[in-house]
């Protein structure tokens, strides 16, 4: 069966619309509970395919997985499985999913072993996990790769504290160390360690669980290790990627939204660098609203030249928002340069903008110059194929301003990463369809 969107764009938007808790925190608190042998309650979790298949996962190990409400479940992870990491099973469901490299910190902390099928995801270039792998070599891991089934094997009966200089501020990367490194006998340092709101999350919540995580917030972590962990009771943050496309999709189709519960103080630089765009918005209370505008139009910097945005580990601007930067700037007045550095792949789907009559040039993988029409034409409908999460988002965005019917293929992309991203969006006043 295929599955797409069919929108009619061209139309303006009006009304709230509610975040949905953070993906990429998901990913890395849902490990967390392996930690421990007691309940863990976990609120505000994003209904998508990647989170569902890690809760599914986990249950498959032996997890006690409860659903309490539409957002809410609580783990007890008191049996847990060690036959099933070398099951089809698991390398069925681990291999098709980025997420499941976060579950080794955790079984490594707590069992002293794990495996690990080698994982799948988006194609957006080349996605090291070497900065997973050296952090738990580091402390005391042996690795076992079996290119035969496709396993890697991880022996780690006997963790040791140590000093740790990340070769990249590696999100994912900081996460599982942590969680190995909670457990593991005397004192880890981490430097270069990724300080996104998430990471904070999971020091906090590791905390509440009886951890002894200092320098939260910073790029210097220190672990001292203990010998056992709580359960505890946990709440995401709203996914600031989501915020960033629901400004963006307000300043494009020209409308007046209300985003609510933005936890504004987590936000970093995100609404800066909209506004940077010419993009009004106002806080008002814990909600962003951004007024319908006509034009919307590109700062230059202090001594004139192009606006460069370009993405950085946090407290710099996420790599995910870039997508949907550029898109946003096709209707801006000026020129500005995107810079995305982290990944070669993610501005791959020019071209589909350029079908869809943006002024666009590719530089190379990394960089693109967008010269903003001004709304003074408008892009049009076309078919098209969603390569990645956010690169699907943004044909979206793309997708309502233009003019006529536009049909986006392959959406599963979207939904991996957007909750009932249709249905939210018709809320708004979106003509979509699912066909």
């Amino acid at each position: 069966m295929v599955n797409a969107f069919e929108i009619q764009g061209g139309k303006r938007l009006k009304g709230e619309i509610t975040p949905q808790g953070a993906k990429n925190e998901a990913l890395q608190i849902l490990s967390a509970v392996l930690l421990t042998e007691e309940k863990i309650t976990i609120s505000n979790i994003p209904d998508i395919k990647d989170v569902n298949k890690l809760i599914e996962l986990l249950g498959d190990m032996g997890v006690i997985v409860e659903k309490l409400a539409d957002d809410t479940y609580s783990f007890e992870a008191k049996e847990i499985d060690q036959d099933f990491f070398q099951s089809e099973s698991f390398k069925a469901k681990g291999g098709g999913l980025r997420g499941s490299i976060m579950i080794v910190g955790p079984l490594l902390a707590r069992f002293g072993k794990a495996s690990i099928p080698k994982p799948g995801g988006d194609k957006i270039g080349r996605r090291r996990l070497d900065t997973h792998f050296l952090g738990f070599e580091k402390l005391g891991a042996q690795f076992n790769y079996n290119p035969e089934d496709g396993f890697f094997n991880v022996d780690a009966s006997n963790l040791q504290g140590t000093y740790i200089l990340l070769d990249e501020a590696s999100v994912t990367g900081t996460a599982n160390i942590v969680m190995a490194a909670v457990l593991a006998k005397g004192i880890t340092t981490i430097y270069n360690a990724a300080c996104e709101p998430y990471l904070q999350q999971l020091c906090k919540m590791l905390n509440r669980m009886g951890a002894k995580i200092s320098g939260i917030g910073s790029n210097l972590l220190t672990i001292e290790g203990v010998t056992k962990l709580g359960g505890t009771e946990h709440r995401m943050l709203p996914d600031m990627i989501e915020i960033g496309s629901f400004i963006g999709l307000a300043a494009m189709t020209g409308s007046e939204i209300t985003i609510k519960n933005v936890h504004y103080q987590e936000l970093g630089m995100i609404p800066d660098v909209f506004r940077r765009l010419g993009i009004k918005l106002e806080l008002r209370g814990d909600d962003i609203y951004i007024p319908a505008q006509d034009h919307y139009e590109i700062e230059t910097f202090i001594d004139g030249s192009i606006m460069t945005i370009a993405d950085a580990p946090w407290p710099g601007f996420t790599p995910d928002l870039l997508s949907i930067v550029l898109v946003v700037c096709i209707q801006a007045k000026g020129s500005v340069l995107i810079h995305q550095k982290m990944f070669e792949s993610r501005l791959f789907f020019v071209d589909k903008l350029l079908d869809m009559g943006a002024q666009i040039i590719l530089c190379d993988p990394h960089r693109a110059t967008v010269i903003g029409l001004d709304h003074q034409v408008k892009l049009r409908g076309i078919s098209m194929t969603s390569p990645d999460i956010r690169a699907g988002v943004s044909l979206l965005i793309a997708a309502l301003s233009a003019q006529g019917k536009s049909t986006i293929y392959n959406i599963e992309q979207i939904e991996r990463g957007y909750q009932h991203i249709d249905k939210r969006l018709i809320a708004l006043g979106a003509d979509i369809k699912r066909i």
